[in-house]
């Protein structure tokens, strides 16, 4: 076994919206890394064909689909399961999210309710349901996936950035009740990264002058990549970062330095 397989060492990890993008990258690191991986997902096909590439590669991981995070008896019934398939939760990453995009004034109240529920309840619920396994092993750590447009602001998003500064409360408050117990909480906002949300957004000509023109103007010249959310959460969950609580470790390629 390799140091960085041996990083995870058999333990169980959740990964939130692990069926694409981000979510999906991470999946595939935790695994590579030795981390036993319940891809969690909304939609069952895309977490099974994650899990799927990861045993494939010769590592542990199982497809937990079907599972809207905004429902806490579905959470707490996943968690259940995966306890019984891989062991008690050591690492939980909150990556789930929605994102809409519409003028203020056009919000209504169920199109916010939604973004808060999934966005800023599913961490919640999350948190909640794997907390004690963690505190019964004296370990953990949980990675929050928050959004740059958190720190800076983003027009016709009120309510999704709304909803990921919340995340960045939310992390700082529970690093502080958890740290003594061993238990580190993070969160990282991603830049501009390439996903398929993000693409989609580009087609409904949402991104101004497209994907290529925004990546021209961040300082290095390039789009974000899942991998770097990926790598950048695989050291925050690992032994070396143990020191590392309450942070806001922005991945962005020095679009915000704030």
């Amino acid at each position: 076994m390799s140091e960085q397989q041996s990083e995870g060492a058999g333990r169980a990890a959740i990964v939130t919206g692990g069926g694409s993008g981000i979510g999906r990258a991470i999946s595939l690191r935790l695994a590579a890394d030795g981390f036993a991986v319940a891809v969690l997902d909304l939609d069952a096909g895309a977490a099974e064909k994650v899990a799927g590439e990861a045993v494939e590669a010769g590592h542990r991981a199982i497809a937990v689909g079907d599972v809207d995070v905004s429902n806490r008896a579905a959470v707490e019934a996943a968690v259940a399961h995966i306890r019984e398939a891989l062991g008690p939760v050591l690492v939980l990453v909150n990556n789930a999210g929605v994102s809409y995009f519409g003028p203020f004034l056009k919000i209504d109240d169920a199109q916010w309710d939604k973004v808060q529920a999934v966005n800023v309840n599913g961490p919640f619920y999350c948190c909640q349901a794997v907390l004690p396994h963690m505190v019964e092993a004296g370990w953990g750590r949980i990675v929050n996936i928050s959004s740059s447009s958190a720190q800076g602001g983003q027009p016709l998003m009120t309510h999704y950035v709304a909803s990921k500064a919340g995340i960045i409360g939310f992390t700082k408050a529970l690093a502080l009740e958890l740290g003594p117990l061993g238990i580190t909480v993070n969160t990282i906002p991603p830049g501009f990264i390439d996903t398929p949300m993000l693409r989609a957004s580009e087609a409904k000509g949402l991104l101004g002058e497209g994907l290529e023109h925004h990546a021209k103007l961040t300082p290095v010249r390039r789009a974000g990549r899942p991998e770097d959310i990926a790598a950048t959460c695989a050291f925050l969950v690992s032994e070396e970062a143990s020191y590392i609580t309450g942070q806001v470790i922005g991945v962005n390629g020095g679009r915000n330095t704030g």
